[in-house]
């Protein structure tokens, strides 16, 4: 005798897997192949069905069931213990992005449902609600795009969703970003001597001539040790970084303190010839701090014996430096507002970054090839030295078309001139 068909209180009739619950709504269960039975549930059957088709295609796609219940922050907490190969504060940064944003907003999200347009106003609501900065918000996209990709590999979704999304927002102009730009010649000059002649800041000399000069980053530079420079030679050995953040908790420490990193490529680790000024601002340095006794008191992950340190012998902090650039920012500017010149030169807001764009930038305007500039930067993707010179040649061929506008309107004066009876 033939088993009757099942049917809902609409007496419309259910297939196999599919029922009616007695609050009315709808429930459809599987067997996975492993043997988990799953189910889903739904308030019409119209709705239901249209479940089982994206289950049905799930299977023929090879999408695992269980990404149904899996969040974003379940996906973060598998990539965060499976990551390897990260510098340990690069590591620290991406945690902290990804718990202080994504965690508790989408986050929270089933990976599964995930669509771009709702990364798309994530973003939008970093920017808009959370006043951050664009910068941020891409490092907020680097590590939430790593997860995703992850998700993707793991057979949890299709494609990732935080695809291209960045790119487009900035291509929309949602975000306003300033290039970075370098120090102008004249901008460079007014720098450097009046930390020259300045009693007050003669002391930062040295080490922002270096910055100047070298095209170094920061922590390149504050982790130079003596045994790094040949000054005979005129080389600057560079094959260490040092680095200060937030450890979290690493081998039972907590807290913010410095360590020093390798560099993060092969291209980091170079050796950068020493223009004259830099090689006397490292003999500036050492000269000063023989006459007023300062020495290196402080050891590093068995590094010691630093360039540039404070008074008490420890080595220079980046946010110390940023804040002296501040100062001198204000009270060079000062100095030139009093003489009442007409169109002075004065400095604009930089940081320590801006200092290696600014030997960049030097570097493009003297013609020196970019594969020797992205030598000289310890860049590993010579896009990303491309980048640069693209912006400063760009600015430099506004400079010299209006220098050129300049001399056909002369030009053109001098023979309407020369007809006049």
């Amino acid at each position: 005798m033939a088993q009757a068909k099942r049917k809902d209180k609409s007496r419309i009739v259910l297939r196999t897997g599919e029922g009616q619950r007695p609050n009315g709504t709808y429930e459809y269960r599987w067997t996975e192949r492993g043997g988990t039975r799953r189910r889903v549930y739904a308030k019409t059957l119209e709705e239901l069905r249209e479940k089982e088709k994206q289950i049905q295609k799930d299977k023929c796609d090879g999408i695992k069931a269980e990404a149904r219940y899996l969040t974003v922050n379940d996906v973060f907490d598998t990539w965060r213990q499976l990551k390897r190969g990260l510098k340990d504060n690069t590591f620290q940064n991406y945690q902290y992005m990804y718990n202080m944003f994504v965690r508790p907003n989408l986050g929270k999200q089933r990976v599964s449902s995930l669509k771009k347009s709702e990364v798309k106003r994530f973003y939008n609501m970093l920017a808009d609600e959370r006043s951050l900065q664009a910068s941020t918000i891409d490092s907020v996209h680097t590590v939430l795009h790593q997860v995703l990709d992850m998700a993707v590999d793991d057979a949890y979704i299709r494609v990732n969703p935080s695809n291209n999304v960045l790119k487009e927002l900035k291509q929309s102009h949602i975000f306003k970003t300033e290039k970075r730009r370098g120090l102008t010649k004249a901008e460079q000059e007014l720098l450097l001597s009046f930390l020259q002649r300045n009693h007050t800041y003669s002391h930062w000399y040295p080490i922002i001539a270096v910055m100047v000069g070298s095209g170094l980053r920061v922590g390149e530079v504050t982790g130079l040790r003596w045994c790094d420079i040949d000054l005979e030679e005129g080389i600057i050995d560079v094959n260490h970084t040092l680095v200060y953040y937030d450890h979290r908790v690493t081998e039972g420490k907590k807290g913010c303190y410095f360590n020093i990193n390798t560099p993060k490529t092969k291209a980091g680790a170079r050796q950068v010839p020493m223009l004259d000024f830099v090689r006397k601002a490292f003999i500036m340095e050492r000269e000063y701090q023989e006459a007023l006794d300062i020495r290196c008191t402080i050891t590093i992950d068995g590094y010691s014996d630093f360039i540039f340190v404070n008074r008490y012998g420890h080595t220079q902090h980046q946010a110390t430096l940023n804040k002296a650039i501040r100062r001198i920012i204000r009270d060079c500017n000062d100095e030139v507002l009093l003489k009442e010149e007409k169109n002075p030169v004065l400095l604009p807001h930089f940081s320590c970054h801006s200092l290696r764009h600014t030997f960049t930038t030097r570097m493009c305007e003297a013609g020196v090839n970019v594969k020797v500039i992205q030598d000289a930067l310890g860049h590993a993707d010579i896009s990303t030295t491309l980048n640069i010179y693209a912006d400063v040649t760009k600015e430099l061929k506004k400079d010299e078309f209006a220098d050129l506008d300049l001399f056909f309107k002369n030009k053109q004066t001098a023979e309407n001139r020369s007809e006049t009876p």
